[in-house]
């Protein structure tokens, strides 16, 4: 019989529960306050600043059309008297028939894919109408960026069941499978050339690599039959991220594609560790995977027992806020490890520049919050059953 994913994580490891349920406390307690005046859209990020006292006030900053759709994709889970609290007094498809509204001025990929894929999985009625401006935006033959084609992928796995995408739904499988490198597990940060730079092309991050394994593992389900090749791809990925899960439960940031090997650990993000880890993870179970609860669980670990600011202690989550920090990083001038370590790697694959962790210490705290690291926390906890 199966279980909620916050049940399992009682039973597996109690001591992390009241972590989890405190997170998505955090989640639902400030997710309102992101949401912009007129409640139609979500700021592109809130920014903390102290002050002279000693305490956090927050602003908000810009707009995002793909931060609001992940936040439906997660807020549906909710009751629907929840749901409207958060979205300010609509539902998760109220909402997401408002950015579907929008979708004449949308000119990202990614940005239309996810109102699909929230249309698709809130039922909305004017799902085609989302499906058609993906279709207009996904140029045949064009390389995209491996995320961007990956939540392709998971809309239109999701919208099988109410309407005919056969064709699209397989060109979408079949780019995100040929776009690995040689027999590499991992994803590169494109689907094919033209998109990245040369000197480094072969640096992935890790979003790389959870969403194309999520859309795969998606596109697993929604077949009837089964898809054992996009299965074992996506399982492939999972089992070497978590084989390269740093000591303390990291997910590391930037890969080589080629080798499947890390480039550059730091940033570690908060998102990957309480959400995008665990929801990809999560997915792929449900579709049929193994179980990759141990480094779910030693990932969520990381948010209170942060072994980078051991000798500088400083919370990352701020209830009192509603906000989670964003990030530990190294705080090095224009992102110069990443950049040497990415130069680097290009011509000497296992070079690390060990002296670069010595110079660059991981301790400082991106104070900024923002609104998907919610809406997939939600996703991950709150959604499917294991």
């Amino acid at each position: 019989m199966s279980i909620t994913r916050l049940a399992a994580l009682g039973r597996e490891e109690p001591t992390l529960l009241p972590l989890a349920q405190r997170l998505l406390t955090v989640a639902e307690s400030g997710l309102p306050s992101m949401l912009l005046p007129g409640g139609e859209a979500f700021a592109f990020t809130m920014a903390g600043r102290q002050t002279a006292a000693g305490s956090w006030t927050l602003e908000q900053r810009g707009t995002s059309t793909r931060y609001a759709a992940i936040t439906a994709l997660g807020v549906r889970f909710l009751p629907e008297d929840r749901q409207r609290a958060v979205l300010g007094g609509r539902t998760a498809e109220e909402f997401t028939g408002l950015l579907i509204e929008s979708l004449p001025g949308v000119t990202n990929l990614g940005d239309a894919a996810l109102i699909a894929w929230a249309a698709a999985e809130t039922g909305h009625p004017k799902l085609s109408d989302a499906l058609a401006r993906v279709d207009d935006l996904d140029e045949e033959g064009r390389p995209q960026y491996t995320v961007e084609a990956a939540w392709v992928l998971s809309a239109l796995a999701t919208a099988r069941d109410s309407v005919d995408v056969e064709r699209r739904f397989s060109a979408a499988r079949d780019r995100l499978l040929r776009a690995r490198v040689g027999d590499s597990p991992l994803f590169p940060h494109a689907t094919g050339p033209g998109l990245v730079p040369w000197y480094r092309a072969h640096v992935a991050c890790f979003a790389d690599q959870t969403y194309p394994l999520q859309a795969l593992a998606r596109a697993h389900a929604s077949d009837g039959a089964g898809d054992p090749e996009a299965l074992a791809a996506s399982e492939a990925c999972a089992v070497r991220i978590c084989e390269l899960q740093g000591d303390g439960g990291q997910w590391w940031w930037h890969y080589d594609a080629r080798t499947g090997g890390v480039v550059e650990g730091y940033p570690v993000y908060s998102v990957h560790q309480h959400a995008m880890a665990p929801t990809a993870l999560f997915d792929l179970t449900d579709a049929g995977g193994s179980d990759f609860g141990p480094a779910i669980r030693k990932g969520l670990g990381w948010m209170t027992d942060v072994p980078e600011l051991a000798g500088h202690p400083e919370p990352l989550i701020l209830d009192e806020l509603g906000v989670t920090w964003r990030k530990v990083y190294r705080g090095d001038p224009k992102k110069a490890v990443r950049a040497a370590r990415g130069l680097g790697t290009r011509v000497a694959p296992n070079l690390r520049l060990k002296a670069l962790d010595r110079m660059y210490r991981p301790l400082s705290v991106d104070r900024e919050c923002r609104p998907y690291e919610f809406g997939w926390m939600l996703h991950a906890w709150q959604g499917g059953r294991i």
